[in-house]
């Protein structure tokens, strides 16, 4: 018997060593073994119940992950060890016949175990417990019965144990089994509590549950982030140290719930910083929504996400909603958009295509720079009244003043649309 199991299972009777046998005894050498295994395997099984006590005794002694199951349900685990062992040492009288009932046994008490969350290590110790106890029991029945038969016993004492070290095999397969369907279980779960809060189908009673199984505050500050573009998955949205993050994929885009709170400066200041730490692969298009709070509130936060992906540059890049609010009206409303864009940049069509986009450029860079000519110059590596000249044939071509505010305001969206939109 191996070291490990008469350690953990308590000393055992010495037996005498085998002497090699002469090829042609071995046939009757192997009857006369069995012969002496059924005897004392029989008596082992009008004292099982005994056995049965010893072994949950020593369960609670030796193995205490075990202990708070004894104590809490005594007569449930009683009848789990009374009912391997009958299957054991059954097995031992009628082996082919009932080696599938022994198996079914021990792949349930597994599964059974595994669910109440009994460390695997401990499981296994407790088979081995209880074919040690099986195998002390068949040497004490032998050595009261017939001493001189305990070499026949000892001849079978391989067959014995392979039988548990098989057992113990098929408890650690059933056991990781069982595992794996859990966290898969754990992991859909999760998958589907985070799916329909971004979604808004979790109902509001859901959210109590839904807070508890994810791990999150159902009345925290949320935002949520929106990634799309061809080499882009949820991985590459890795928070800073601390922040609480959850990932779902859905067709074309990949979206993260951001608990925020972990730094200081406030929901907004903390969503900033998280926008400038994002490391993402070429050509991704990030869009950030604004912070919200409550679970109840994540569906909106998603929408908002989704308004400041529409408002990502097809190039790609960053959009942090509550910077880009103008770009957020323009695809928000994309026909009315390209309705005003029309209205407002339409006579520039006429143009030839390298002069329009010159005067729209200088257009965009002269807003950029809070309508400084001078800095649009220097940026468009121009005079100063170069960039005035071309003004001035926008608002010519367009009917538009640059000095009016509301003008300016029309004009910054329409440059906008076309630039989202296209033209």
């Amino acid at each position: 018997m191996p070291h490990v199991l008469r350690s953990r299972a308590g000393p055992l009777h010495e037996v005498p060593a085998i002497t090699p046998l002469a090829p042609g005894s071995r046939s009757l050498l192997d009857a006369e073994a069995v012969a002496v295994l059924h005897r004392a395997t029989r008596a082992l099984l009008r004292d099982l119940a005994s056995m049965t006590d010893r072994l949950v005794a020593t369960l609670r002694e030796q193995e205490p992950a075990y202990r708070p199951d004894i104590e809490a349900r005594p007569t449930e685990v009683w009848q789990e060890v009374h009912r391997s062992l009958r299957c054991s040492v059954t097995s031992l009288l009628q082996p082919g016949e009932t080696r599938e009932d022994a198996h079914r046994t021990s792949i349930q008490i597994a599964g059974a175990r595994a669910e109440r969350g009994l460390p695997l290590d401990a499981l296994l110790h407790a088979f081995r417990l209880g074919g040690a106890m099986v195998w002390q029991g068949l040497v004490e029945e032998v050595s009261r019965g017939n001493p001189d038969d305990m070499g026949l016993l000892i001849h079978v004492a391989t067959d014995v144990w392979n039988f548990v070290d098989e057992h113990c095999g098929v408890v650690a397969d059933a056991y990781r089994r069982t595992e794996r369907r859990m966290a898969w279980q754990h992991e859909n779960r999760l998958r589907l509590l985070t799916a329909s809060l971004l979604d808004g189908s979790a109902r509001l009673t859901d959210l109590p549950t839904a807070a508890d199984v994810l791990a999150l505050p159902e009345a925290g500050w949320y935002a949520v982030i929106a990634l799309a573009g061809e080499d882009s998955h949820c991985d590459h949205l890795t928070p800073p140290t601390g922040t609480r993050m959850l990932r779902h994929s859905a067709p074309g885009v990949q979206y993260a719930l951001v608990l925020l709170g972990a730094a200081d400066g406030g929901p907004a200041a903390e969503l900033s910083a998280l926008g400038a730490a994002l490391t993402l692969p070429a050509g991704a298009r990030v869009g950030i929504g604004s912070p919200v709070q409550g679970l109840a509130a994540v569906p909106h936060a998603r929408r908002l996400a989704d308004t400041a992906l529409r408002a990502c540059p097809r190039s790609g890049g960053t959009v942090l909603l509550d910077e880009r609010l103008p770009d957020a009206l323009v695809v928000s409303s994309p026909e009315l958009a390209e309705a005003l864009a029309e209205r407002v940049l339409g006579p520039l069509r006429s143009l030839d295509p390298a002069d329009r986009d010159l005067l729209l450029d200088t257009l965009a860079v002269w807003l950029e720079t809070d309508g400084s000519a001078q800095r649009a110059g220097a940026r468009l590596y121009c005079h100063r009244n170069t960039v005035l000249n071309r003004l001035r044939r926008v608002e010519q071509l367009t009917g538009r003043s640059l000095t009016r505010v509301g003008d300016v305001v029309e004009i910054s969206l329409a440059l906008g649309a076309r630039r989202l939109l296209g033209e």
